[in-house]
């Protein structure tokens, strides 16, 4: 169960030279055997298995199969994140929880999942996708950017657990084009979000920054990356 499908994608779409293996997974199915497709037809390897991060068990399963198939799991992209903005006032203690349960437990459950792997096999790198969300806080995304710093102290908690056998590097987007604020039904902070989204980033922007942290020698570990519009002043 992956909120971020566009940014997903684009990992996973790079050229084969660059990710040369990807078990990619998205809320979209057609968009799985799609992009299996497109990357295979390219020279590449490529495999898709649905999951939900919330449930541990799931995400276990999910890298034991990647495991099995490649012999190796070398780079674990936590990227699942929901975004149901609204004031705290309007009490929607379902989408707090929900966001909970996928931007941060999703997280230490997939760290929870290929750590141990990556300390057995003498090394990989863990990349958790997080927000400008982890940086400042807004009007309406208190609990979204609670998540996102919570991400960010985790991130940098696991860094310091790991420094010089696991590589761990955090991802901050802006804005960025993706259905991450189609999940917004508190009315006025929708259309705040559609006004806040007029200059974006594509998502291959996000998947560039990856790509940066993830082909850097053994040696160098790249901890934090903050991409943005340019013509973003926030």
């Amino acid at each position: 169960m992956l909120r971020h499908p566009d940014v997903g994608r684009e990992p996973a779409a790079q050229p084969p030279a660059r990710f040369p293996v990807h078990d990619e997974l998205f809320d979209r199915t057609d968009r799985l055997h799609q992009l299996v497709t497109e990357i295979t037809a390219t020279g590449g390897t490529a495999a898709t298995r649905r999951l939900d991060v919330t449930e541990a068990a799931d995400v276990q399963d999910f890298v034991a199969a990647a495991q099995e198939r490649y012999g190796r799991v070398d780079v674990m992209v936590n990227n699942a994140g929901v975004m149901p903005l609204s004031p705290l006032e309007a009490l929607r203690t379902e989408e707090w929880n929900r966001m909970i349960d996928v931007n941060m437990r999703g997280v230490l459950h997939g760290i929870s999942a290929a750590l141990p792997v990556m300390r057995a096999q003498g090394g990989g790198h863990i990349v958790n996708i997080a927000s400008v969300g982890a940086h400042e806080v807004s009007p309406t995304a208190a609990v979204y950017c609670a998540t996102k710093f919570a991400v960010r102290a985790i991130s940098e908690g696991l860094r310091q657990e790991c420094a010089g056998d696991v590589r761990v590097t955090l991802v901050s987007p802006g804005v960025t084009e993706s259905e991450l604020a189609d999940g917004i039904a508190d009315p006025a902070a929708r259309a705040a979000m559609r006004t806040y989204r007029a200059a974006a980033l594509p998502a291959s922007a996000i998947a560039d920054a990856v790509a940066y942290a993830i082909s850097q020698p053994s040696y160098v570990d790249v901890n934090e990356i903050v991409v943005r519009p340019a013509a973003s002043a926030r």
